[in-house]
C-alpha cells in the first residue's frame, strides 16, 4: 500500500457506516438546523454562522481522524496477515 493512499468518503462509510454518519452528517445537520433557526426566529446570523463554521470544522477534523484510524487498522491487519 502506498504511503499517500487517500481513503474516499464512500469507502469510509462502507467500512463503518454508523460512526461515519455520526461524525460527518450530524454536525452538518446541526449547522444547517441552527442557520434555519436563526433565519426563522429573526436572530442575528453572526452567532449562527460562527456555530456553523465550528460544526463544519469539527466534521472535517473528526472525519479525518476517523479515516486515519481506519487506515491504521487496515495496515495493522495487513501486517498480521504478512507474518508467518
Amino acid at each position: 500500500m502506498s504511503g499517500r493512499y487517500q481513503l474516499s468518503l464512500g469507502e469510509l462509510f462502507r467500512a463503518a457506516p454508523a460512526k461515519s454518519a455520526l461524525l460527518t452528517l450530524t454536525p452538518l445537520a446541526l449547522a444547517l438546523g441552527q442557520l434555519c433557526n436563526s433565519y426563522v426566529n429573526g436572530l442575528s446570523p453572526a452567532v449562527s454562522i460562527a456555530f456553523a463554521v465550528a460544526m463544519i470544522s469539527f466534521a472535517v477534523v473528526a472525519t479525518s481522524h476517523h479515516a486515519a484510524e481506519h487506515r491504521i487498522s487496515r495496515l495493522e491487519g495487513e501486517h498480521v496477515l504478512d507474518q508467518p
